[in-house]
């Protein structure tokens, strides 16, 4: 009985000691996650760099140089170039590659009146002629990809294509996400219940009559909506401005991906839908495809297996597959 003992202490000692060595490596990957990122940079010689538009504006970039064509990244809300630092040792096999911080990210210019999608996307036209100077496929991540087909329909002569990296296409310029986000809510379920249909059914009402303007609800505080915590570099405006879609100044994504005519790869990450009915997605599937059909024969649309956004990350292979088709 004693041995029996003393082998299940031992076994238990071994389990303790792999749970805690386990634990340590899990914490410190958690710790280190960035490491990665700026390994894989160092590996591919890039380089942080500036520019001064004519305006003044400024837009910081990282740039891999070499002589295969040019590739312009640009990312999501609340990230910087650096963010595409793990697919681009692959990348860059194939593409000179730039990739800038959009204003009120990063380094890039911080100024309130710079926060939409026609002036950053105009600006990165003007970076595409001035800087690269070359036919260009430029390829975004959620809204950076909106910026993206900005620049695909209107950006001219040096636009080669564009990959869209699942944009947030019509769930982010009004299409209903104010009663739609009120009666899906965790407000709904912690607080006002009984209250919170009606108060979805005014938002509704409300942006049906003003729909150029944010909805109002006078007895919620604003702080009430600021659902991102701090990041660093990142202005507040810019999300403020994405979140109650004046970010799109005005235009449709209907207009914009009807103009793109360069050829064109649509990322879009699979549909997920909670039980409770909310999406977990940029975009669902229908949206994707109509965003597909405004674009037109040039376009193709390819799906993800799984509902990550970040698919650049996530499915790095997938991603730049997908890249690299634009020069097939």
């Amino acid at each position: 009985m004693k041995r029996i003992m003393k082998i299940a202490g031992i076994v238990l000692l071994i389990v303790i000691v792999l749970a805690v060595v386990a634990f340590g490596i899990f914490c410190y990957h958690n710790l280190h996650w960035y490491d990665k990122y700026e390994k894989a940079l160092r590996n591919v010689k890039a380089d942080e760099l500036q520019v001064t538009l004519p305006s003044g504006n400024v837009i910081n970039y990282g740039e891999v140089k070499n002589d295969k064509p040019a590739l312009l990244l640009i990312h999501g809300q609340m990230g910087i170039w650096k963010d595409y630092a793990t697919v681009m040792p692959q990348l860059s096999k194939n593409w000179h590659i730039y990739a800038v911080d959009v204003y009120g990210h990063g380094e890039s210019s911080h100024e309130e009146e710079l926060y939409y999608l026609d002036v950053n996307g105009d600006d990165l036209i003007w970076f595409i002629d001035n800087v690269i100077g070359e036919p260009t496929v430029v390829a975004g991540h959620s809204n950076g990809a909106i910026t993206a087909a900005y620049i695909a329909a209107y950006g001219g002569k040096n636009i080669a294509g564009a990959v869209l990296e699942d944009p947030p296409v019509f769930s982010t310029e009004g299409e209903g996400w104010e009663a739609y986000y009120l009666s899906h809510c965790y407000w709904d379920q912690l607080f006002m219940k009984d209250s919170m249909p009606g108060i979805a059914r005014y938002a509704e009402q409300y942006h049906k009559k003003h729909p150029d303007e944010a909805v109002k609800i006078a007895f919620f505080p604003a702080s009430m909506w600021y659902v991102f915590e701090y990041a660093k570099k990142y202005d507040f405006a810019y999300g403020e401005k994405f979140y109650d879609v004046s970010w799109n100044h005005g235009l449709s994504h209907e207009e914009i991906l009807s103009g793109i005519e360069v050829p064109c790869v649509y990322i879009h990450a699979k549909e997920m839908v909670h039980e409770n009915g909310t999406f977990l997605c940029a975009a669902s599937r229908a949206q994707a495809e109509r965003a597909a059909a405004y674009i037109g024969d040039n376009c193709r649309l390819i799906e993800t297996d799984t509902n990550d956004h970040v698919i650049h990350t996530v499915d790095s292979d997938f991603y730049i597959e997908a890249v690299n088709s634009m020069q097939e």
